[in-house]
């Protein structure tokens, strides 16, 4: 078997072990003569996978008591809408526009009241964080949108704003469980499972307690996170699958040290392509100084023929998924908790030699 370097955005490369423990399993779970995949979601068996994906999610990320964890579906972008219909109860709600899903999210919460945009990198492509002047913030918004790390453009944000008593919502579906996170300074944590969580289909709310149960009338049940955290995540089917996988990558993440051990692994596999980047007189890096991204590295050769080239040949050798995103063209390397050392020093290697042979 050969198995390439998926340096793709999401959905994401699994560790390995985690994909041949599923395979191992993908018969049988334990002795309950059946697979994960066709059991009963109100079984015990079932009933035990998802509390220990609840309970491992909460130490690893030490999410307070007060805070509910909901595995739902529909991905982040449901959240987009989700949000305002339970917490824009002062039909006003603020937001940093710093990509294409930050606007995204502020676009939809637009439908359902008066948002503003605090601050915005689109003058400049997104390719920075700006600068947050924090009298901005509304005293009387609901919430506070951000999205911790851009996927397209490689931007992050290395220093939570202050919001003071106006809650603060992130979007964390392609940093989550990349680094420690002080959950307490957020109201809500939402993400997509497919970039370092598992599979796509599953989605993860963390929300403060306090929060939940202010829906609007015209909530549609399946968007009220109130029935959602009553019944456990099982109102209707969850996606179950999905949520097994959680499990066994939070196993995983646990094995490996936690979150400490894995934010150490992802600055050192980040250093490796910026400080290449930095040093090549063919690629270049589109973001600089402290807003790099260690999950997402957007990079360009500032030749379309020329990137297409190397796109096509590092494909070729087992590097896949390194396209940049549609909107912005180049390439990207997404260096997600999975992906290794050694394919982050192999693509190095490769583009060396790329360079070598282009220059």
């Amino acid at each position: 078997m050969s198995r390439v370097y998926n340096f793709s955005a999401g959905p994401a490369a699994l560790p390995e072990e985690v994909l041949q423990r599923a395979a191992d399993e993908m018969l049988e779970y334990g002795d309950s003569g059946q697979s994960v995949m066709e059991m009963s979601h109100r079984s015990k068996e079932y009933q035990a996978i998802i509390d220990s994906a609840e309970s491992l999610l909460r130490e690893i990320m030490s999410i307070p008591d007060n805070y509910k964890v909901l595995f739902l579906q529909g991905g982040a972008s449901s959240q987009f809408a989700m949000i305002p219909l339970n917490l824009m109860t002062t039909g006003k709600a603020d937001f940093i526009v710093t990509g294409q899903w930050a606007n995204k999210a502020y676009q939809e919460a637009s439908r359902y009241g008066d948002c503003k945009i605090v601050a915005s990198s689109k003058d400049k492509t997104f390719s920075y964080i700006p600068e947050i002047d924090n009298s901005e913030f509304r005293p009387d918004a609901s919430y506070v949108h951000i999205c911790q790390n851009n996927t397209i453009y490689g931007t992050r944000f290395s220093d939570i704003p202050e919001t003071g008593n106006v809650p603060l919502i992130a979007d964390m579906s392609s940093c989550i469980l990349s680094e420690p996170v002080d959950v307490s300074k957020y109201a809500v944590i939402y993400a997509g499972a497919q970039k370092n969580m598992g599979p796509a289909g599953l989605t993860v709310v963390i929300i403060r307690e306090d929060l939940i149960g202010n829906a609007r009338e015209t909530t549609p049940t399946m968007f009220n996170y109130q029935i959602h955290a009553d019944n456990g995540s099982m109102y209707n089917t969850p996606p179950t699958y999905g949520i097994y996988i959680l499990k066994l990558v939070l196993e995983w993440v646990k094995s490996k040290g936690g979150l400490s051990a894995m934010k150490e692994y992802n600055e050192k596999k980040a250093a490796v392509l910026y400080d290449y980047l930095d040093s090549s007189s063919l690629f270049s890096a589109t973001v600089q100084g402290r807003d790099r991204s260690l999950m997402n590295v957007p990079f360009v050769t500032g030749n379309e023929e020329l990137d297409a080239k190397f796109v096509s040949e590092a494909k070729k050798a087992g590097f896949i998924n390194i396209k940049g995103h549609r909107s912005v063209g180049g390439m990207r390397a997404s260096i997600y908790n999975a992906m290794s050392m050694e394919g982050v020093e192999k693509l190095v290697a490769f583009m060396k030699k790329f360079e070598a042979e282009n220059a």
